[in-house]
């Protein structure tokens, strides 16, 4: 590792603002509720913690630069005891659970993701398969560590490029904003060409990062530049939570996402941070002590949520009732997680060896993920009786998105032998796919291409 300070010396942080652990709960709680209930832009969650993380990481790095007690062994060190406990229980986990309820080849699936949730490089690998808002993307369990891939990617090559920066007395800040200038540059023109590649790509979503970056290097050496800012820090305030709730409320997973559409929740979360403590918003609304509850346990939630309902959409009709419940399992496993395993090994004694055991054991996570992927999901694991208890519970589920499941209700309106399916049960279908598994493929694609045409497409199938 390079370094630039003594071993024994430890870095220092900045002070702590509960107002940013309640911008956390904001973020998080609209991932939820957009993966949960649908919320409209809710995914934006994930671009207010990349602006929250480029800020707190940036302002660690500078002002121990600043210092000269800048060491990348102790920074890479505390990385890790900061997200590796939580993310390896949700990885095992996932594995364990897969393992007696997922088919072989969606099992060989988990067991790639594993080992590129493990390696931090999952954004390129889902990349490499399918776009964030198709049917098949939701259910893949650890789909949503794309964004915890992006974030570690930068936190590689951040502290390397600023400290290379701040030794050569190079012009930082007019740096950062040229690169930040290029990122979002390529994002604007791609995401129209290729919506999928600027989604998962770290070249186009570092310049959100890299806003809460410069903000943190302005705040530290320019702040000068904020004075405009902080005179009116309750207006400015007020507006970026504004700009926050609006990319919530009014965004939707249909349209071209980042793209320009993306300086909304990262604009408004730049506002609120720089507005600092003081202001209204922070004093009276971001740090309400359950949203700062909320924020404290962020990480942990963000990474339980998804593969909770993920499980659960795959082997259930997914109602409402079992939506909720899990939310909740999620809050009180984050929690959990949070108090009994994050906080014990984050900070105590013998820190250099809970480093050492965590690296060791995502390493053999990592392992175990690739060779399940090489093996193809074990297909041992399941024989004929678990098969028929399997294909029961799948039966209406497998890549069928659940919008679709109007099995009962069709089949006592317009027949079937042992199946319908239908887009819209309430209109009168305009044309019918009728035929065994074979026509069944066919049935995703022309539904959404006669919806397309205003029409109702209608399924009457055997299995």
């Amino acid at each position: 590792m390079f370094n630039t300070a003594k071993e024994n010396k430890e870095l220092t942080h900045p002070k702590y603002r509960p107002d940013i652990d309640g911008l956390r709960a904001i973020a998080v709680l609209s991932v939820v509720g957009f993966h949960a209930f649908g919320v409209m832009g809710g995914f934006t969650g994930v671009d207010i913690f990349f602006v929250i993380s480029g800020f707190l990481i940036s302002t660690i790095i500078f002002e121990n630069l600043e210092k000269k007690t800048f060491s990348f062994n102790e920074f890479y060190q505390r990385r890790i005891r900061r997200i590796f406990p939580s993310l390896l229980l949700v990885l095992v986990f996932c594995l364990v659970f897969g393992w007696f309820v997922l088919y072989p080849d969606e099992y060989g699936q988990l067991g790639k993701h594993v080992a590129s949730g493990a390696g931090f490089i999952s954004n390129l690998v889902l990349w490499s398969e399918s776009g964030y808002f198709d049917v098949v993307a939701e259910k893949k369990p650890l789909l949503h560590l794309w964004s915890l891939g992006i974030e570690e990617q930068f936190y590689f090559f951040w502290p390397i490029f600023g400290w290379l920066l701040w030794k050569f007395r190079a012009h930082f800040l007019w740096m950062a904003i040229v690169i930040a200038s290029i990122s979002f540059g390529l994002n604007v023109w791609l995401v129209g060409a290729d919506s999928i590649a600027t989604f998962y790509s770290p070249l186009t979503r570092f310049w959100e990062l890299l806003a809460g970056g410069c903000i943190a290097y302005i705040g530290l050496f320019n702040k000068e530049l904020l004075t405009p800012v902080k005179r009116n820090a309750n207006l400015f305030s007020i507006i970026g939570l504004v700009m926050v709730i609006v990319g919530v409320s009014l965004l939707t997973k249909d349209m071209a996402f980042p793209g320009w559409r993306a300086a909304l929740p990262v604009i408004g979360t730049s506002l609120l941070i720089v507005s600092g403590p003081d202001s209204w918003v922070s004093r009276k609304v971001l740090s309400i002590r359950v949203l700062v509850w909320f924020g404290l346990i962020s990480f942990p939630l963000y990474l339980w949520h998804w593969p909770l309902l993920t499980f659960v959409r795959i082997l259930s009709d997914y109602s409402r009732v079992l939506i909720i419940a899990s939310v909740i399992t999620s809050v009180l496993f984050a929690w959990l997680s949070y108090r009994f395993i994050e906080r014990p090994i984050r900070y105590g004694k013998n820190q250099t060896a809970k480093t050492v055991v965590l690296l060791v054991m995502m390493v053999l996570v990592a392992v175990c993920g690739f060779i399940t992927y090489k093996a193809t999901g074990f297909e041992f694991r399941i024989d004929d009786g678990q098969q028929g208890r399997l294909s029961k519970k799948y039966r209406n589920q497998v890549e069928w998105p659940e919008t679709y499941n109007h099995t009962e209700a069709c089949m006592a309106k317009y027949g079937g032998d042992q199946y319908c399916l239908i887009d819209d049960i309430s209109k009168p279908p305009t044309a019918a796919l009728i035929g065994d598994s074979h026509a069944n493929h066919f049935y995703p694609g022309l539904q959404r291409y006669i919806q397309e045409k205003g029409g109702n497409l209608i399924l009457l199938g055997t299995l």
